[in-house]
């Protein structure tokens, strides 16, 4: 279990808190707060056959809603704590582990200050009593969100007569 946030951010230490109500319980907890890249390593040597990860994320929803998220989807729900975008990190271990599940807690306050407002510590407490249960599949999902640029629906068929379809995009680099 790797445990992510900024403890100084009120909310933003959610995963953090998590992970240290798991130690002892029989998950091999990784604390890695706001270093993610430096806990890769401690992962890729454990290679896992689950790993479940658990941040804060801006998913809209009330303040202490958890969820799982679509790795895929994710960076535009995780807070700008991270140094590199998580989905990016987690594609660095990808191989090394057997499945991977996010898992977000909707914050309430990012601001400075310690400890988790009353409505995520509700929610988080909720989180670990399924995970020390094993019941990671009992988290909700979360639907990936729509974006305006990707299509909603099948692209069309190849016009009669037309050499078919485009050969697929290599992915690239882009700048933001």
């Amino acid at each position: 279990m790797l445990g992510i946030g900024n403890p100084l951010r009120r909310d933003d230490g959610a995963g953090l808190w998590v992970a240290e109500r798991l130690r002892g319980t029989g998950w091999e907890v990784i604390p890695a707060g706001q270093g993610v890249e430096n806990a890769l390593g401690v992962v890729r040597r454990l290679a896992p056959d689950l790993l479940v990860i658990v941040d804060a994320a801006e998913m809209g929803l009330p303040p202490g809603s958890v969820r799982r998220l679509p790795v895929e989807g994710a960076g535009r729900m995780l807070g700008s704590t991270h140094a590199l975008p998580l989905p990016f990190l987690l594609g660095t271990v990808w191989d090394a582990v057997g499945k991977m599940v996010l898992i977000g807690i909707q914050p309430a306050d990012r601001s400075l200050g310690e400890g988790l407002t009353p409505a995520v510590q509700v929610g988080a407490e909720a989180l670990v009593a399924l995970l020390r249960a094993g019941d990671v599949e009992a988290v909700p999902p979360m639907p990936l969100p729509a974006r305006a640029d990707r299509p909603q629906s099948p692209p069309p068929e190849p016009r009669p007569g037309s050499r078919g379809a485009r050969a697929p995009r290599s992915p690239r680099l882009s700048t933001p």
